[in-house]
């Protein structure tokens, strides 16, 4: 896997083309700004560049706001899982038919997908989704609101929701109110609604709308900060979160994948590698490099080999 410039991968001779002349079964995956081939193919790019490209960040931000960054570099996080899924398929297919393959991910193209729920109902009617803070969904009320102390989200997805919540705030007249039985009516009536909404969850504290929603099978949440998500028990148990490390060396904090199998959460078989640790492994078995020569190299600090 390379995340080179075409230009600069040919210039250091670990371009495609170079490579599978001497492994035609090699799976070779590029992860690129834009990609190998086309106009922008040697423009440098970075994730705050393919958010600005594929339409994201004039999508995110107050509605009056200047438009902003996704709060994690989505774009780079997104283009590796999509090479890390071609990948599978491709080895996949390798071992039924034993041929390689060319794997060209580009950040644009990764980030752009991410926003093909906003790209496709505009393709559809030629509306342009403007940025609006995060209030823009086909459901009327989906949000985050203040309540006494700390912020949640809350999202009334259907009429069942809709009478359920004022129910369990305590003004179950309200669901029938004129222009509020069908999300239809509540889209035209939004920010009425959300003003009466928020002024009623402002009287208490986080803690007791979630205990309340919960029970009434609500859909609402915290919004958490980071210290409070790595200490959530739900996820702890789930594998969220663990340490690994090299025999000797200290544990590593981790961020597990989510999946789980059978039951059990996966976990890396192997530490990632360190520098030098395959050195010697790619030029000898893929460039038939013999002992000697890679010492000379080493000692001309042409290459970093495996530490002992």
């Amino acid at each position: 896997m390379v995340n080179l410039p075409p230009r600069v991968a040919r210039k250091l001779k670990v371009d495609a083309e170079e490579l599978r002349s001497l492994r035609p079964e090699l799976i070779y995956v590029s992860i690129t700004g834009f990609g190998l081939e086309g106009q922008r193919a040697d423009w440098t790019c970075y994730d705050l560049i393919a958010e600005g490209y594929s339409g994201v960040m004039d999508l995110t931000g107050a509605a009056e706001g200047e438009p902003q960054k996704i709060g994690a570099p989505a774009a780079d996080m997104l283009a590796g899982q999509d090479a890390a899924f071609a990948v599978v398929s491709a080895l996949f297919e390798r071992q039924r038919t034993g041929n390689g393959h060319v794997i060209d991910v580009a950040l644009v193209d990764s980030m752009t997908r991410f926003l093909a729920c906003r790209i496709v109902p505009y393709l559809g009617s030629g509306d342009v989704p403007t940025r609006s803070g995060a209030k823009d969904s086909v459901i009327a009320i989906y949000q985050s609101f203040e309540t006494a102390d700390d912020p949640i989200t809350l999202g009334l997805g259907n009429d069942n929701l809709w009478q359920r919540f004022w129910e369990t705030v305590g003004q179950p007249d309200a669901a029938a109110l004129p222009g509020m039985r069908t999300n239809a009516d509540r889209r035209k009536l939004r920010q009425e609604i959300v003003a009466r909404i928020a002024g009623i969850l402002r009287e208490r504290p986080r803690s007791h709308w979630l205990a309340l929603f919960r029970a009434a099978r609500i859909p609402a949440g915290p919004i958490n900060r980071i210290d409070q998500v790595v200490t959530d028990e739900a996820m702890l148990e789930r594998g969220m979160f663990y340490r690994a490390a090299n025999p000797g060396e200290r544990p590593i904090p981790q961020v597990g994948t989510g999946i789980i199998v059978d039951g059990a959460s996966n976990s890396p078989h192997l530490m990632p590698p360190r520098l030098g640790d395959h050195t010697d492994e790619v030029l000898q078995e893929l460039l038939g490099i013999e002992e000697a020569d890679l010492q000379a190299l080493a000692l001309k600090s042409v290459t970093k080999r495996k530490r002992s």
